[in-house]
């Protein structure tokens, strides 16, 4: 039988505590507690964070895990509520001017950004800019529309696809340089209710419905989207977080199936990862691909959960028989 040391060219060692320096794939036996360790890739995993203390679908986000924005949706009826996270626990924030569901949002925490969505009556091309306690008006897009995705920050903003009030789908593009939006470049695919993440030189649009689900993916370089890698789930409703280059996208719909599952993209292919605890599609994201925050959402009733994302990572391990 092969040894060990035969295949790492040294013996496990025996010492009195971990060491602080571990390198990939070592091993040692820790004698003050008796127990064998190891220096590996944990598995990427969900796990739940705080509910929101709105329960709500179509709903927007922005910030990080640890950071979080979650603002406006479909609750009784349309919302403006805001509410922000603190890594554990959602709290109150100031409420939007224009309650909507169906709106993007893309910044942080303390500069985000909110715009389009449904008011109930109306689709509508408003804009509002967060400061960390309140919303103030910004610049209307030039499309009204609803079920669009966002991305980029409340300077550099990014609004992609969608329904316009014509209830048609649109591929439009506009980006946002902080007081007036501008006509982009036209998604190759108009679809609504897709995904969005990155920034507004570097982003991101995936999955949606055009006549039904879609796996569909386009990258954005300022000025045109071109083509990227297709998603290995088609579906509708999903969010996202982190970069055109570690991307995640999650949740959805692909029919009437509500999805858990979630995909990491490395700029060219997606690859399918841990699943959420709660499937569910309408949702909103926010933080990078390796801690993402899932909030809100739909099943068959509309939900408060919130999840975070930790991607695979480097840990030490304790070594077990089973």
């Amino acid at each position: 039988m092969t040894t060990f040391k035969e295949i790492r060219g040294t013996a496990v060692q025996s010492v009195s505590s971990d060491p602080s320096n571990p390198e990939t794939g070592q091993i040692w036996y820790n004698n003050s507690i008796g127990v064998l360790k190891g220096y590996a890739l944990s598995a990427a995993a969900w796990a739940a964070g705080g509910n929101l203390a709105t329960a709500r679908q179509l709903l927007a986000g922005a910030g990080t895990q640890t950071a979080g924005l979650a603002f406006g949706g479909y609750s009784t009826t349309e919302t403006g509520s805001t509410e922000e996270y603190d890594g554990s626990a959602w709290s109150a924030g100031g409420s939007l001017a224009t309650a909507r569901n169906g709106l993007a949002g893309c910044g942080t925490q303390t500069v985000g950004l909110a715009f389009g969505g449904y008011t109930g009556t109306a689709v509508t091309a408003a804009t509002e800019e967060y400061d960390g306690s309140s919303w103030t008006g910004g610049g209307n897009m030039g499309t009204a529309r609803r079920l669009l995705a966002g991305a980029g920050i409340q300077t550099a903003g990014l609004a992609i696809g969608g329904f316009d009030s014509g209830n048609n789908n649109t591929a439009a593009t506009e980006e946002y340089d902080g007081s007036t939006w501008t006509a982009g470049g036209n998604l190759g695919t108009a679809r609504r209710v897709l995904g969005g993440l990155g920034t507004q030189t570097a982003g991101l649009g995936f999955g949606g419905y055009v006549t039904g689900a879609t796996n569909a993916t386009e990258e954005y370089d300022g000025s045109a989207w071109t083509a990227g890698g297709n998603l290995g789930t088609a579906r509708y409703g999903p969010a996202g977080a982190g970069t055109q280059t570690a991307g995640l996208g999650f949740g959805g719909s692909a029919s009437t199936v509500r999805l858990a599952s979630t995909e990491e993209y490395n700029g060219t292919s997606w690859t399918a990862s841990s699943n959420m605890g709660t499937a569910r599609y309408i949702l909103a994201g926010a933080g990078i691909q390796t801690a993402g925050l899932a909030m809100g959402g739909d099943t068959t009733v509309r939900l408060a959960v919130t999840e975070e994302y930790s991607g695979a990572a480097l840990a030490v391990k304790t070594i077990t028989t089973s």
